[in-house]
């Protein structure tokens, strides 16, 4: 499974966060706002290895996106192993249409189906739903999937995307699209170098489980009591009180 975002536009001017500074000799900024231009990055991340794929770009109309795509796309699939066996033709497809189960909108498979190699998460945009790059991903083995509408939180391209914009971007002044690119790209072959596999919930998601757990709600409003609160008439066991 892969990931796939479009993150920005970052504009060159001085991001807000911290930086280091010798002490007395605090960062000064120029007191003109100048706007330097803007720069997005195209992400592919894959959760599993942690390993991200990135590229920045002024702007991502589909003439820049899709060949960007389709050409990492096509080295992810040709490095992956051959399949074990090969599938009969009901068997493959019905491992395509088992990943659109529970949609309320499917796009129409193919007739003649690859097997399946790969899931792609995306974001809904239209340009991510063209035929032809759709019947693209098809022909090539990758099930692309798209996040719902208020769904973004689902796709961990965005996680990663925020770790490498604020690695490269927090507590400095680019001064151009061209520079702003730089940083962002230098910052993902670092994080390359030594990467961290990304896992859905985790440790943190269990203790947030389990914190749930130990806690109520309290009726109109984000409060929590640690301790039911006894409705009236009853006692603190949920019994009934006799009058």
């Amino acid at each position: 499974m892969w990931c796939e975002d479009e993150a920005g536009p970052y504009q060159a001017i001085p991001q807000p966060g911290t930086s280091w500074q010798p002490a007395g000799q605090p960062v000064r900024y120029p007191h003109e706002y100048v706007r330097g231009g803007t720069a997005k990055l195209l992400t592919l991340f894959h959760p599993a290895t942690g390993q991200v794929r990135v590229k920045g770009v002024t702007g991502t109309p589909n003439t820049v996106l899709h060949p960007w795509l389709r050409q990492e796309l096509a080295a992810i699939v040709a490095a992956l192993p051959p399949p074990s066996a090969v599938p009969d033709a009901a068997a493959n497809r019905a491992a395509w249409a088992r990943w659109q189960d529970g949609l309320s909108v499917r796009f129409t498979l193919l007739e003649a189906l690859p097997p399946l190699r790969l899931l792609l998460i995306l974001d809904n945009l239209a340009g991510h739903k063209s035929a032809v790059f759709v019947c693209w991903l098809m022909a090539h083995g990758i099930m692309p999937l798209y996040t719902p509408l208020s769904g973004s939180w689902l796709n961990m391209a965005e996680s990663i995307q925020r770790i490498l914009v604020s690695r490269a971007l927090a507590g400095q002044h680019p001064e151009s699209p061209e520079q702003l690119i730089q940083w962002l790209e230098a910052v993902a072959r670092g994080w390359n170098a030594a990467a961290t596999p990304f896992v859905w919930g985790g440790k943190r998601a269990l203790r947030r489980q389990q914190a749930r757990a130990r806690r109520y709600r309290l009726g109109g409003s984000g409060a929590l009591a640690h301790h039911p609160i006894p409705h009236q008439g009853m006692n603190s066991n949920g019994d009934k009180q006799s009058k």
